[in-house]
Formats: C-alpha cells, sequence, structure tokens
C-alpha cells in the first residue's frame, strides 16, 4: 500500500510519526508530504519526503492520512482524515468539508456525530480507531518517569506544573497569567515547565523566558514535541488550547482561565486573582476526578497503545471493500478552494 503523510501545519508530524512505524512494519512505500513554509521544522529529514504537490501526483498513492481540513480532491488514494485535535466543541470540528473518503475517529463522542452525518452525506465512511498521537500513553504511558525525577532533584521541587496556552490572539491566557506564574514560581515546591505555541506573539515569549531567567524553578521549553511534559506533569494550566483534552486523557487535573466553552471537566477560572490558591487546591484535593471519567469513556477510550494499527488496518479494508480512488467528487467551491491552495493540474 502506497501511502502519503500529509502535513500541513507542524503538529501533523507527532500525529502521523506512529502511523509511519506501521507502514515500516509492513513494507509500505510511503512519502511525507511538508508544506514548503514548515520544511525547516520537519523532525524527519532522513524520511523520504516532498514540498511539492507535483511528486504526490507522480507517487500515485493508495492512501493518504491527513491531520487537517484539506487535501487535494484530485490526488489518487483514501483520503483519510485523522484529525489534529479532541476539541470536538470547537467551531468546524464536525463540519463535513467533502474533501475525505473515510473518517478515523478517535472515540464513541466522535463517532456518533461522523456516523449521523455520514449517514446524511453516503460518500464517506466512519470507523472508530483512536488516535495514533496518544499511543504512547497505552505503550510507553513511563517513558520519562526518570527525568521526571531528575528534575524535581535539580530543582528541589516536589510537584511539576505545565503552562501550555493556545497562542491565539484573542483567547490566549498568556497575557493576563504573568503576574500569577511569578506567584507561583515563588513556591519552591513547584517546578513550573512554561511550553508555548509556534506561533506564540513574540513580545508574549520575551516575557515569559524573562520569568525563566528569574527563577531557577521555572523552565521555558522550545521543544516542539509536548507529549513528553504532558507525561510528566502534575497539573496542566491552560485555557481554550485543545491540548487540554490530552492532557485530560492521562486522568491528572487541568485549570483553565476563561474558556468559552465552559467545559466541566476541570476548574475553570474567570478571573487570574486566585490560580495559585486553585493550583494547590487541585493539587490535595482532586475533585474533578469523576468528571474526567467522561473524557476517558467517549472522547478516547483505548490504552492499548495500537491506534495507528487500527488507522492502517482501516484503510487496507476500506480498499479491499471498496478499491482505490482516483479522485474526490466534489463541488466547484471546493475544487476552486483546494485549486486555490495547492495549485490546479
Amino acid at each position: 500500500m502506497k501511502t502519503v503523510l500529509f502535513c500541513m501545519n507542524p503538529y501533523s508530524f507527532g500525529i502521523l510519526y506512529p502511523i509511519m512505524q506501521v507502514l515500516k512494519e509492513r513494507n509500505y512505500e510511503y512519502i511525507w508530504f511538508v508544506r514548503a513554509a514548515i520544511v525547516e521544522k520537519f523532525p524527519y529529514q532522513d524520511e523520504n519526503f516532498t514540498t511539492h504537490i507535483k511528486d504526490i501526483i507522480t507517487f500515485q498513492s493508495d492512501a493518504i492520512f491527513v491531520p487537517g481540513n484539506e487535501v487535494p480532491y484530485y490526488l489518487r488514494g483514501v483520503k483519510t482524515q485523522v484529525f489534529h485535535g479532541l476539541a470536538g466543541e470547537k467551531k468546524g470540528h464536525f463540519r463535513i468539508r467533502s474533501y475525505f473518503d473515510l473518517y478515523l475517529t478517535q472515540g464513541p463522542y466522535f463517532t456518533k456525530w461522523f456516523s449521523k452525518a455520514a449517514a446524511k452525506h453516503k460518500d464517506f465512511s466512519v470507523v472508530e480507531t483512536g488516535w495514533p498521537k496518544l499511543d504512547i500513553y497505552g505503550n510507553e504511558v513511563h517513558k520519562y518517569d526518570h527525568e521526571k525525577e531528575i528534575l524535581l532533584h535539580n530543582s528541589n521541587s516536589k510537584k511539576i506544573i505545565l503552562y501550555a496556552p493556545t497562542f491565539s490572539p484573542s483567547l490566549t491566557s498568556a497575557r493576563f497569567l504573568s503576574s500569577q506564574i511569578e506567584a507561583l514560581a515563588a513556591n519552591k515546591n513547584y517546578l513550573i515547565i512554561i511550553k508555548f505555541h509556534d506561533l506564540m506573539a513574540k513580545d508574549l515569549i520575551d516575557r515569559y523566558q524573562e520569568i525563566a531567567n528569574k527563577f531557577v524553578n521555572v523552565l521555558y521549553i522550545k521543544e516542539r514535541n509536548i507529549i513528553k511534559y504532558l507525561l510528566i506533569a502534575d497539573l496542566m494550566i491552560s485555557d481554550t488550547s485543545s491540548v487540554v483534552y490530552e492532557f485530560l486523557l492521562l486522568d491528572k487535573p487541568v485549570i483553565t482561565f476563561k474558556n468559552y466553552n465552559k467545559i466541566s471537566h476541570c476548574e475553570n477560572l474567570l478571573t487570574p486573582s486566585n490560580l495559585v490558591q486553585k493550583v494547590a487546591e487541585n493539587l490535595i484535593d482532586d475533585s474533578f476526578k469523576e468528571k474526567r471519567a467522561v473524557i476517558l469513556k467517549d472522547y478516547h477510550p483505548y490504552t492499548d497503545g495500537k491506534s495507528a494499527i487500527r488507522m492502517v488496518n482501516a484503510v487496507e479494508t476500506f480498499i479491499e471493500n471498496n478499491g482505490v480512488p482516483e479522485k474526490r467528487v466534489i463541488s466547484w467551491f471546493r475544487r476552486y478552494k483546494i485549486n486555490k491552495i495547492f495549485g490546479k493540474i
């Protein structure tokens, strides 16, 4: 099965990496498509990759895995949506854009919605597989335990707090919480790890780097892969970022600031003044544990580390039953949009 791993944004790399591993194990030929604007961030430079759609056309793929919203309709292969997050309440998550033959969902909550849409549109299939980015939760959840011990020892701290806000200018908590993060840092029992998105405003990056330079128990992390820090943190502070769900699935407490989605599975603050108090309370008394059980059950119940395997299996089965699509039949407007993004053949 000739496969394309389709990347329009850097977050795609970590999602598609476990799928690549399965393709390697099965000796399938594959190629990464990486948008030219992000190619310098591509972490697998020794792999077969291209920045040119014409190369993908020539490749004549059987399957295309896409953790994003668009893929050229004229490419050969099963166009497979694997999603880039778990925030189902966000605007557009369940929008059907007609570019995909197959939707591989993360858990029952998502499967229900897309199955209803499939019954209505009748031109795509839905299979629940779990999400490959979280396979590490099943098979390597303790991978960084020793590193956590070293970090806590070096800072003489007892708990790790991860601050990972969204970069969105209108939604980020970073403009409001710098003083509170400093106040938290005054408690040497906390090691605070600050992990910002690549697109965070420079003035905010500078501000929080200053905080990290000021306190020995504050680390500003530039590493792109956040999974390690999700695994080692004891509590996370965020806002509307979809990474909230990735942390909740580890069954650990989260505190959000002005999360407009009003999720009930964690503490949501409307003012920054009581952040320090709420961190202490949530570390001592995890009062949202029962409510998190809903997320664990409905959003991503898979803990076996085999979501990537199920995804590849699902595409193989689709091809067995339906053959390999030469292209998608979509509306004039959708064709126009794709041609504008990727070029017309």
